[in-house]
Order: structure tokens, then sequence, then C-alpha cells
């Protein structure tokens, strides 16, 4: 193939490593591959390096063009994929300076063309700084010990509380502030008042425990109430990914008067005590402590929950799954939907919109 051919597939002109190639390069860009998904072509500039995914795959090395300065991966992606990604150089990491979608300073976010669209979630860039809420509350909490900065936001002018688990990642890395109020301003989302909790160790907090929703009743949710925010405290939706989705789920089985609306992607419900630090944390009873407590048939019928998981998270599915069936067994009002993903907040991002805005009695975004 000649040089200045050889990725003419994905648009690109001229020798790979020449100024005709660099100044229309632009990225991932992806083809149809031969028997279903797609290849995608991630370029580099410079270094060597290699590709670090989100959960959905090992780290790719880059070849070199030659002796150019190119470095690229032809990369294959199964149909309707969204994933993080960045690229590895020596103990550094950089965001893609070809693609103008980023998660943070240093992550951006590739979408198959067969990838739903996420039509409120705009995309920044490395450099750019996402806008964050004027309001910051102080919390000292007695309970979890120490002091965190929560921040609060009325979209549309406030309204239901819903609690951002994961607070900062949804602050800093995907600007979840801004896409809530686009859904607002179309009518697909009531009016809410954004609660961000940051979190200061994970798997402390969001285990199986009473403190965080101790805390959270008896502290967090008195102090929004003071901040002045306009807040509905008693239409509280709790949204989770993870382990912040197990520790949502935890939540409306255990305090049913604060937690009655939920929304949660990619639950961490393999969980039991110990089962994070075990050699296969996923390989322990379907289900774990969740199932287990399900199984003991808890009146749920006070509560709406919907259960997002990645499609290709295959060893979740089934946790999720069995949680799924129990929960709506046991009275609760279930949704069950799959996201184009893997176990990635950048797949994640319009069930947690669409979930929110139905856990609110709002129809459903697509």
């Amino acid at each position: 193939m000649p040089p200045e051919t050889a990725f003419a597939a994905y648009g690109l002109p001229g020798e790979p490593g020449s100024e005709e190639f660099w100044a229309a390069a632009a990225g991932p860009g992806a083809v149809p591959a031969e028997g279903g998904g797609w290849t995608t072509l991630f370029l580099w500039r410079g270094a060597a390096a290699r590709i670090g995914f989100e959960s959905w795959s090992p780290e790719v090395p880059l070849r070199r063009w030659g002796d150019t300065d190119c470095w690229y991966a032809e990369v294959r992606m199964p149909a309707r994929l969204r994933v993080t990604y960045q690229f590895l150089v020596g103990d550094a990491a950089h965001a893609d300076p070809f693609n103008p979608a980023g998660a943070g300073g240093d992550r951006s976010v590739a979408a198959t063309p067969d990838a739903p669209a996420q039509p409120h979630w705009p995309a920044f860039g490395a450099d750019d700084v996402l806008p964050l809420p004027r309001t910051r509350l102080r919390w000292a909490s007695e309970r979890l010990g120490g002091r965190r900065t929560v921040r609060v936001h009325a979209a549309g002018g406030g309204g239901p509380v819903v609690l951002l688990l994961d607070g900062d990642d949804w602050l800093y890395l995907h600007p979840a502030m801004t896409a809530f109020e686009s859904a607002v301003a179309t009518g697909e989302m009531p009016p809410v008042t954004l609660v961000f909790l940051p979190t200061k160790d994970r798997e402390a907090e969001f285990g199986c425990r009473p403190e965080l929703w101790e805390a959270v009743r008896d502290e967090l949710l008195p102090l929004v109430a003071e901040s002045g925010v306009p807040a509905d405290g008693d239409r509280l939706v709790v949204a989770g990914q993870s382990l912040g989705g197990l520790s949502a789920v935890y939540a409306a089985l255990e305090f049913p008067d604060l937690v009655s609306r939920v929304a949660c992607q990619s639950a961490s419900l393999w969980w039991t005590p110990g089962a994070v630090r075990s050699a296969d944390p996923l390989g322990g009873p379907v289900g774990g402590s969740v199932a287990a407590r399900l199984r003991e048939r808890p009146d749920l019928s006070g509560l709406r929950i919907a259960f997002d998981v990645g499609e290709h998270e295959t060893r979740m599915l089934p946790h999720c799954e069995l949680v799924e069936t129990l929960a709506q067994r046991a009275g609760a009002t279930v949704r069950a939907s799959r996201s184009a993903s893997g176990h990635d907040r950048a797949g994640w991002r319009q069930a947690l919109l669409r979930d929110v805005a139905w856990a609110l009695g709002q129809v459903a975004l697509g």
C-alpha cells in the first residue's frame, strides 16, 4: 500500500507523519470491521506510547510508522461501545490531543459510530474548565469524620434533591451540572436540586454499612435545607455507580424512610464482606449480600429503582439480573436497562439522566 493511502479509509490524506497528514488528523476514527464491530484508529504524535482503556480492554501498545513521529493503533471494538481512554507515555497520562471529547485533564472519550447519542452531554476538551455550582457547603461530619466540600446546584430553579454519589467525578470529569440543566430545559427532566457528594474512602463509605446514610439523613440533608438553595428533601433520589450504586441499593433496603427513589448504574452487586480484597471479587455468590437480604422478602412496595449496567460487563450481568428480579418480587417498581459501555462513567451518562427522571415519575428519556 502506498504510504499516502495507508489510512485513507479513515479519511486521512498523505503519508503518516507528514504535515499534510497531521493537519487532517482527528481521532479516533472507525471503519466497519470484517465480521462485525469496528476497527478504530488511534493516533499519537511524539514518543512511544500505549493506550489505557477504562475497564474495557487491557493496555494496547502503539506502533510507530517508520521513523516518523506518528504512533498508531488499529483497535478492534465491538458494536455499541463508549469508552474512556488515555495515552500513557512512561509514567505520565495524557488526553488525546486530536479528540475534542475529554473526561478531565488526562482522559478522553471514544464512541463507536453506532453508540447511542448522549445529547445533553457537551464535549469538553482536556484543557476546558467545567462549570461548577456556586453554592459550596462545608460539611464537618461527626459520623464520617473529617471535612468535605459539598456543592449544590438548583437545575431549573431547584426541586427534588438528587444526591450524586462520587460527586467529584460528576463535577470535574463529566459535566453533570450542564447535562441536567439541558435535560430540564427540554422538559425531559423536572427541575431538581443536585447535591454533589464527594467521597473520601469509597470502600469504607460505600460498603453495606449504615454510617454514610445516618450522616446523610442527620447531617447533610439538614445542611442543604439551611443553605438557602430551593430543595425538596422529601423527594430524594440517590444516584450511584459501581460501589456507589451498591450503597444506593443498600440505603433503599435499610433506610426506606429516607431513600425510596434510586438510579444506579453498574452497581457492585457482587459485594460481600471481604470480597473487594479477594482474588476474584466477582466470583462469589451471585447477587452478593444484597441478594441475600432480598431473599428475606422485605416490603419494597414504596421503592422506585432503576438499574442500568454496561452491556459489555459480562461478569456483572448475572449479579445485576438476579437483584433486579428479586427487587421486583419484593414489590419494588423496577426499571432495568443496558448501556453501550463497559464499567465506565462515559457510557452511563445518559442512563443517569434518564433514570433520575424516571425515578421522579417523568417519562423516560431515550
